[in-house]
């Protein structure tokens, strides 16, 4: 049976190209799409939301927008990256659903409910979700199969010298899922840096020539332009990379560590403190360390390709 999975998300340019890799996977299901104030306001990535499930043909699965903003913190954006939109490079699809009447944080707490032991989440986002989550209904910690996200680092930040974008934007709802007694994987920067969107993939992904790879195509453009722009690299898929972890584990390898988020530093302030020798604590977090690229490029490009065959089929 495939694996029941929520992405909580905020595309966001690689959180588009995270649901579209879940969405083509014969290994999960993606049973809600939840969104969160992050890469840029909720009203936004949650439109954009809803145009990669209706690229991707999901048009049966809710997409509940919940938190607008941090639990404590001013609401920070990277629009310098994901652009005016969130998810600025590709043309603008007019959604064929509109946005689930509950709070994304309901609809986690029904669904890993009426699912006990089988939900994964998948939070490719500030954590503000999953935390709120946690405190309106705290059976759901032992009730949840895993939580893999796309956050945190254990050697460097991106948005400061210590701390990692969606840990940063919300790092005391983070703070609460790291000490929460559940599975959770770390798929943070030291793993993410691993998943370019180089040349080589991008041709790829062009030569399927179907509408959503040409919209992924547009969208890795954009990314790749304004990541140059910013940082002067390369793109970074990172989000895709934790639903490559929750499809298939062995896709990374990982260390156990004990996690706490830093709250208190005036430099450190999101710093998720990894540490591996078990000085601060017993390990809480497994944390991903070495990606093998070239797998979860083919997966991706086999998701590309199914959503593809799907959506013309159902045409």
């Amino acid at each position: 049976m495939p694996k029941k999975i929520i992405i909580d998300c905020d595309p966001g340019l690689d959180d588009a190209i995270a649901i579209l890799l879940a969405a083509g996977n014969p290994d999960v299901e993606i049973v809600a799409v939840t969104t969160v104030a992050g890469n840029h306001t909720l009203d936004k990535v949650t439109l954009n939301a809803r145009q990669v499930c209706t690229l991707a043909g999901l048009h049966d699965v809710p997409v509940a927008p919940g938190a607008d903003r941090p639990l404590v913190r001013d609401r920070i954006t990277a629009a310098e990256i994901h652009g005016e939109s969130g998810m600025d490079g590709p043309a603008f699809i007019t959604p064929a659903m509109e946005a689930d009447p509950r709070h994304a944080v309901d609809l986690i707490v029904e669904t890993v409910l009426t699912h006990p032991g089988e939900i994964t989440l998948v939070p490719t986002a500030p954590l503000t979700n999953i935390a709120l989550a946690l405190r309106r209904e705290p059976r759901i910690a032992a009730l949840v199969e895993e939580v893999v996200l796309m956050g945190g680092s254990y050697t460097r930040g991106n948005v400061t010298p210590a701390a990692e974008f969606n840990v940063h934007a919300d790092p005391e709802a983070a703070a609460i899922v790291f000490s929460a007694d559940w599975p959770v994987t770390m798929v943070g920067l030291d793993l993410t840096a691993q998943a370019a969107a180089t040349p080589e993939l991008l041709s790829r992904i062009e030569a399927l020539d179907t509408p959503v790879s040409r919209f992924v195509v547009d969208l890795l453009h954009h990314y790749n332009a304004t990541v140059g722009k910013v940082h002067g690299t390369a793109a970074t898929i990172h989000d895709a990379c934790a639903v490559g972890r929750a499809i298939d584990p062995t896709l990374m390898e990982a260390v156990e560590a004990h996690v706490e988020v830093e709250l208190r530093g005036t430099a450190t302030y999101g710093m998720t403190v990894t540490d591996f020798r078990g000085h601060i604590g017993p390990p809480n977090t497994s944390v991903a360390t070495e990606l093998r690229t070239e797998r979860l490029w083919d997966l991706l490009i086999r998701s590309l390709e199914n959503i593809a065959t799907t959506t013309r089929t159902s045409t």
